[in-house]
């Protein structure tokens, strides 16, 4: 089951700066690249206290069953080999089938606190109404001003509930 995702991204206090880069192709790159999913909550960079946890996951798992629409919060500590974290959304949300096949309806956050950045990666029928333009408003307006403010999870917390007032 691959899902046909879009990506709009953010970056947390820095400028993009053009580089030449190799693109990867998921389908060559091995699966220990990408964690294995542990759940709608998947804090592999340990950004989140275990209440914290609990508290998104009720979140997302309450609009997945109400709506059919799946939000998977990912944190992790490197991107590699991949230089491009809206790349490695788009793959790692592809691997790990967020969202339902039929629809195309998922929506992946990926943080790397150490690289210091943020990506929304969604698939081609949430992309109808969340555009790149809103996620990267909800990026720079709702998640890093309170990254700034050394408050990852409220930062999440908060573009999460922005994406499904915008969704719904």
């Amino acid at each position: 089951m691959t899902l046909n995702l879009l990506s709009c991204k953010g970056t947390a206090q820095e400028t993009e700066i053009k580089k030449t880069t190799t693109e990867i192709d998921v389908s060559e790159v091995t699966e220990s690249v990408f964690p294995e999913p542990i759940g709608i909550i998947n804090d592999y960079g340990q950004v989140f206290t275990e209440p914290q946890r609990a508290e998104l996951s009720k979140l997302l798992y309450d609009y997945d069953i109400e709506t059919t629409r799946q939000i998977v919060v990912i944190t992790v500590d490197s991107i590699t080999p991949y230089t491009n974290i809206q790349k490695y959304a788009t793959d790692l949300a592809q691997t790990l089938g967020v969202g339902t096949a039929e629809k195309n309806n998922g929506l992946a956050l990926v943080l790397c606190k150490p690289c210091r950045r943020i990506s929304i990666a969604t698939g081609t029928g949430t992309e109808l109404v969340l555009t790149d333009e809103i996620c990267t408003k909800v990026i720079d307006e709702k998640i890093v001003p309170e990254f700034k403010n050394g408050d990852f999870y409220t930062g999440i917390k908060n573009g999460v509930i922005t994406l499904i007032e915008k969704w719904n």
